[in-house]
């Protein structure tokens, strides 16, 4: 078979990204702390004294992550800039503030600014206090960690780059999602009747649903 035709056989198949290996020091501690974030239990497997796998996954999460002993030879707190998507950073924060759990305050990039000794690997040291004015998706963020100093970054995402997502295949992860979603479908339909002489828009709801699909795929949306 030529490259190309490898190539192409290749980008036919299906590559979902289902595990992250967390490396801890101490696995009942770890355990105790995802358990704390609400994060589903899928599996706490020992096999003697020698090996233990336990595996979380976040609310709406493909993705899982597994860590245990003898799971990793990673050093324990050296996994970072581990990203979680959400679609409304404040209430992401005050969810795990109400939990417990330490976590920093939200913030933007920034241009020339600097803002205290941070992480680089958790979008950079330049980092302006509050989410970003305009709440585009992809610039505003707050970090936390685990007791191991592993390093999670929420950020907030509510319209992808185009070609991200399958405007087909429109899902949200939860019922906060959808309900976030309406509201900002809602804030544009105003302006949309406004444009059209105030007028009652009979046919809201199709409106209402073609915004979400385009907006959740990052396709134009309807004026």
């Amino acid at each position: 078979m030529t490259d190309t035709g490898a190539r192409s056989e290749t980008a036919m198949l299906d590559m979902k990204l289902e595990i992250v290996v967390l490396p801890v020091s101490d696995v009942d501690r770890a355990k105790r702390f995802y358990g704390d974030l609400g994060w589903r239990l899928d599996a706490d497997f020992a096999d003697g004294d020698d090996f233990r796998v336990i595996q979380y996954t976040p609310p709406g999460s493909p993705t899982s992550v597994i860590f245990g002993k003898n799971v990793t030879a990673a050093v324990p707190g050296s996994a970072q800039g581990l990203y979680l998507i959400v679609s409304d950073i404040e209430a992401a924060r005050d969810a795990l503030l109400r939990r417990g759990v330490e976590i920093g305050e939200v913030f933007h990039g920034g241009d020339g600014v600097y803002v205290g000794p941070d992480e680089p690997y958790l979008f950079g040291r330049i980092r302006v206090n509050g989410p970003d004015p305009d709440h585009s998706s992809y610039r505003s963020f707050v970090s936390f960690s685990d007791p191991d100093g592993n390093g999670w970054l929420f950020q907030e995402i509510t319209t992808r780059l185009p070609g991200r997502i399958d405007s087909t295949a429109t899902s949200f992860a939860s019922a906060q999602d959808l309900a976030s979603a309406m509201r900002r479908a809602s804030v544009a339909h105003g302006e949309h009747e406004k444009r059209t002489g105030g007028q009652r828009d009979e046919n809201w709801p199709d409106w209402y649903a073609a915004y979400m699909v385009a907006e959740q795929a990052g396709d134009p949306l309807p004026l």
